[in-house]
């Protein structure tokens, strides 16, 4: 890993604590934002897909955007979603992100009508010079439909304004293939979505993880990434085994959304924010929201985390 690289280490997709449909969850926010910054993780990512950010109003994004950049202070950077089918509702949050004092903005595949790479190059080149500021592109093709493909990256890469790419494709191999992109751009943070995968990742080059589990753990992933950093495989295996452990929380429930639940579903429990989810999904019901406090409870006791 290079410190030139502008993003490193644990950067938690934040959930969005929300009490109704249109109404941020204020004191749970508060709650969440001390608790991951004071886990030690390296930057926040707000309006992701951990966040809901499809299913929120547009003025809901904007205060969720003000109130986390005056809560974080500057401790660490804050990186803010603008995935839209709108191009300009995309620049439109952009904007917002930069005079709030954001430190880059994160952009998918425009979603619904799947683009072509040679349109997507295109979207991307044109998107760039409208945003005020840097771009981290996240690769999420099982909602998309889209990818990121290398070569089109490959020539992406000749734009400086894109420092990055987020990749939540899951797949090894592709990740891998990103690491090639050092050779046009040393510079970027390749980051890794998928938690259970935050070590391979960093073995293959990877700069650390955007790992929606440390909404709950954020020391845990922090430790993980640290033991990774250092060769401290000892410490790696540990970490590594209780993230695994605490994976089956996303095996409650059947529809795609339970990743976002179960996630909820535990800050709830630990008592930090509401578990409210935007329409058309719902909170956890008492049996799975059971299953979860057995799996939170069932966790290595040596491990740093907070207790339901």
């Amino acid at each position: 890993m290079s410190a030139n690289r502008p993003f490193h280490g644990i950067i938690p997709p934040l959930v969005t604590p929300l009490i109704d449909r249109d109404t941020l969850d204020i004191a749970g926010l508060e709650s969440l934002v001390e608790h991951v910054v004071g886990g030690g993780v390296h930057g926040l990512f707000i309006l992701g897909t951990t966040g809901e950010a499809p299913s929120l109003s547009y003025q809901l994004r904007w205060d969720l955007i003000d109130r986390v950049t005056k809560l974080v202070r500057g401790r660490v950077p804050v990186l803010v979603g603008i995935t839209d089918t709108s191009f300009v509702e995309s620049v439109n949050v952009a904007v917002h992100a930069a005079e709030c004092g954001a430190s880059a903005v994160v952009l998918a595949t425009p979603y619904y009508f799947p683009a072509g790479q040679t349109e997507l190059t295109g979207y991307i080149e044109n998107i760039v010079e409208k945003l005020p500021l840097p771009l981290v592109l996240y690769n999420m093709p099982s909602l998309t439909k889209v990818w990121f493909e290398i070569e089109t990256l490959r020539k992406l890469a000749a734009l400086n304004q894109i420092i990055g790419i987020k990749d939540s494709s899951g797949d090894l191999a592709y990740f891998e293939q990103l690491m090639t992109l050092r050779n046009e751009r040393p510079d970027w943070s390749i980051m890794m979505g998928p938690e259970a995968l935050l070590p391979e990742s960093m073995a293959l080059g990877g700069d650390g993880g955007v790992t929606g589990g440390a909404n709950a753990f954020p020391r845990l992933f922090v430790d993980c990434y640290d033991a990774c950093v250092a060769g401290d495989a000892a410490k790696r295996e540990k970490c590594t085994k209780t993230i695994n452990d605490f994976q089956n929380v996303y095996d409650i429930g059947k529809y795609a959304s339970r990743h976002i639940k179960a996630t909820k579903c535990a800050l709830s429990l630990m008592g930090i924010c509401d578990d409210f989810m935007a329409e058309p999904f719902h909170r956890f019901l008492a049996p799975e929201r059971a299953r979860v406090r057995e799996i939170l409870e069932s966790l290595d006791n040596s491990v740093e985390i907070k207790r339901p």
